[in-house]
């Protein structure tokens, strides 16, 4: 009997540098990033602005090729895209001129495989709890909604690996929390590796198990924080206090506000 298959992926990313050129000039961006990620894991990276966060997910997702270095994916090298990695962006990007149901076809349009596969459409609408908007244009949703009809349109890919530059950067707060227990949720029940890039510390530890925290560019892995708590998590947790004072340290934050919690010994 041939075992089921595995719904997520393992990555490692070996001493990968990479750089822009520009102007003939070559821009560091990347510099000897070395992680492994455990299939189902889920990660965040944090790090400043600019520093390469979002390029690190580019070539994950096969857009981009390394300058140096390799990156696999279930031991098999990453050269070009792939359904199996989708990436999400920080914007929605729907097609203003499609419903709802149609840019969450868009994918398996593109793979010519819609006719047969439209039930999968239905079946990520009902992940991300708008089949009742199906026929519902852009502009008929709050922000909110227009990032779940982005998550669905990467769900009904039936991703291994999902990549998340910032999804909810230009949220409301009330929004943002509501989707990030929507992320969380979806992830536990469809079990895929995701790697969210934040700027978000608090975001980062009550979603990840483990936070990577990267220098200004070129991007380098400078350290790691592991959050052993179970799901789900509270902001006023005291671990999650202690260990979002760390970060905030560890980025050169200390002296924000945010890191003058009390954290109960």
């Amino acid at each position: 009997m041939s075992l089921p298959e595995r719904r997520n992926i393992a990555v490692d990313i070996h001493k990968v540098s990479h750089h822009f050129d520009l102007e003939g000039e070559a821009l560091p961006v990347l510099e000897t990033i070395d992680l492994t990620v455990a299939p189902g894991e889920f990660i965040a990276l944090l790090g400043p602005s600019g520093c390469g966060k979002s390029t690190l997910l580019r070539l994950l997702a096969g857009l981009e090729k390394p300058a140096r270095g390799k990156i696999h994916a279930d031991g098999r090298p990453i050269s070009a895209p792939d359904c199996s990695r989708i990436l999400a962006f920080q914007d929605p990007t729907l097609f203003p001129w499609r419903t709802v149901w149609k840019n969450v076809a868009t994918g398996l349009e593109a793979q010519g495989i819609l006719d047969e596969q439209r039930g999968r459409v239905d079946d990520a609408l009902a992940l991300v709890r708008l089949e009742d908007f199906a026929s519902a244009y852009p502009h008929q949703l709050s922000g909110g909604m227009a990032q779940r009809v982005a998550l669905a349109r990467a769900l009904v890919n039936e991703p291994k690996l999902l990549l998340l530059d910032e999804p909810f950067g230009k949220l409301d707060s009330f929004t943002r929390m509501a989707m990030q227990a929507e992320l969380l949720s979806l992830w536990q029940r469809q079990a895929f590796t995701a790697i969210l890039v934040t700027h978000d510390i608090e975001e980062a530890l009550l979603l990840a198990s483990r936070v990577i925290l990267l220098s200004d560019r070129p991007a380098r892995l400078v350290h790691e924080v592991r959050v052993d708590l179970d799901y789900p998590r509270r902001r006023d947790q005291p671990t999650i206090i202690k260990l979002r004072r760390q970060i905030a340290q560890e980025l050169g934050l200390d002296d924000l506000a945010i890191v003058e919690d009390r954290v109960p010994s």
